[in-house]
């Protein structure tokens, strides 16, 4: 009779806990006000105002004057880019910026497309808003949502918006792209109070979406803009339609990782794993351990005191290290480049976007958001140059509903900006694939 009733009750804890595990987990949060001092009594200003980046004498002044007073030092002999930007190089890039760069040229690419400011709790949030030009009769935009994250900005996806609002392919499909500005960073407002971490920032885009009309949209981010589209899809799941990313590292090792990681290479397939995934993974960990002590010091320095500064070298390709020029022209062009600076300098915004990492290491390795899986159908960038590698099996721990994962032929941590057609296509896959079953 005991034994009896033992069975039963481990069936039934079975049952709740299988049946607790189904049910959708959501992210909680709470409204925040982050501008100066207390909220306006009279409630939050609604208004959306066009925005335009401008620039003048002056500023152009400053920026030279400076440049002009700035000492460099030499770098170590043979040591390319192994001790950070190469000073010989350096000049060269400081030499073009201070005389061939022309930063009104580049003001009037920025302003190419429409940009809008408006504030949400308590802050002014920019965004770039593009509608596309010629809709097909019959036929609605997608929504999409893009986030950079740092040291990038929403200038990274300058090169994939004709591609998505104004497709070449008759039979892809026509978005309508908004990419903000995570506050702090750009043109939008720094929080003015502590505590502004990942999940406010998906709760301000999510307001913000909301405000231009959207009921549901798609969304795609790397970098910060992975975490803060992944906050998104967990605060609000049936708001976002369709989630994309191209960086998801592992938040939390479950046991199917673990296991992955001691038998992976002996019993590849019982885990699914690709000659990729092997080669990525297992070139020997300690080179791993390495190569992620190499790139991270930067982290530790903003995750602690941010409030004292290159990447697109080494993020694009470990390799470029051991290049006198550190490899930047061969993804990238200096005008890119510089604007990407430009946009940093002349916002002041580069203390207030290295506080972001703060913000959010601050609050420990265990908060809520990386307990709760992602139940948003999701697409996942796989590309080869990537700062760490996540395979299939990894990516579906979090992201419950992957509907597909596809291996780059290039690319880097600044996939959006170095492999614009790459990316693009990608989302038009993904984004098809979750359509059509829709239509059906």
């Amino acid at each position: 009779m005991f034994t009896e009733v033992l069975v039963g009750l481990v069936i039934a804890g079975l049952i709740f806990f299988l049946v607790q595990r189904s049910k959708t987990q959501v992210l909680k949060t709470e409204d925040g006000w982050w501008g100066p001092g207390v909220p306006p009594e009279d409630g939050e200003d609604f208004t959306i105002r066009p925005y335009k980046v401008t620039t003048g004498d002056e500023e152009l002044e400053d920026l030279y004057r400076r440049i002009d007073q700035t000492r460099p030092i030499p770098s170590l002999e043979d040591s390319q880019f192994n001790y950070g930007f190469n000073s010989q190089y350096l000049q060269k890039v400081v030499s073009y910026w201070r005389n061939d760069f022309d930063w009104r040229r580049q003001v009037d690419k920025l302003n190419q497309y429409p940009h809008f400011k408006t504030n949400i709790e308590g802050i002014d949030v920019h965004y770039v808003h593009v509608k596309p030009k010629n809709l097909p009769e019959g036929t609605s935009a997608v929504p999409l949502m893009m986030v950079h994250g740092w040291p990038g900005s929403f200038y990274e996806f300058y090169g994939m918006i004709p591609l998505l609002t104004e497709p070449s392919d008759p039979d892809d499909l026509v978005f309508e792209v908004v990419c903000p500005s995570i506050p702090g960073y750009g043109y939008s407002e720094a929080p003015h109070k502590k505590g502004f971490d990942s999940v406010c920032a998906a709760r301000v885009f999510h307001k913000l979406m909301k405000r231009l009309g959207f009921q549901q949209f798609y969304a795609h981010g790397g970098d910060w803009g992975w975490l803060i589209t992944t906050n998104m899809s967990q605060l609000e799941p049936k708001i976002v339609k369709g989630l994309h990313v191209n960086f998801a590292p592992p938040s939390k090792p479950g046991l199917p990782m673990i296991l992955s990681i001691m038998l992976g290479r002996r019993f590849p397939k019982l885990f699914g794993f690709t000659d990729m995934d092997i080669e990525r993974l297992y070139p020997c960990m300690e080179k791993l351990v390495v190569e992620s002590i190499k790139e991270s010091g930067y982290m530790h320095i903003q995750a602690t005191k941010p409030d004292t500064v290159e990447k697109f070298s080494t993020w694009t390709d470990h390799d470029f290290r051991s290049l006198d020029d550190g490899g930047l022209t061969r993804k990238f062009s200096l005008d890119d480049l510089l604007t990407n600076v430009m946009i940093y300098w002349t916002s002041g915004c580069i203390i207030s976007s290295m506080r972001f990492y703060k913000e959010n290491f601050s609050k420990g390795l265990n908060q809520p958001h990386e307990k709760i899986p992602v139940h948003v159908p999701t697409g996942f960038a796989c590309f080869p140059n990537e700062l760490m590698h996540t395979p299939k099996l990894w990516v579906k721990q979090k992201y419950r509903k992957l509907k597909t994962f596809t291996p780059m032929a290039s690319g880097g941590h600044f996939a959006a900006m170095e492999e614009p057609q790459l990316m693009a296509r990608d989302i038009q896959s993904f984004t098809k694939t979750l359509e059509k079953k829709k239509k059906k």
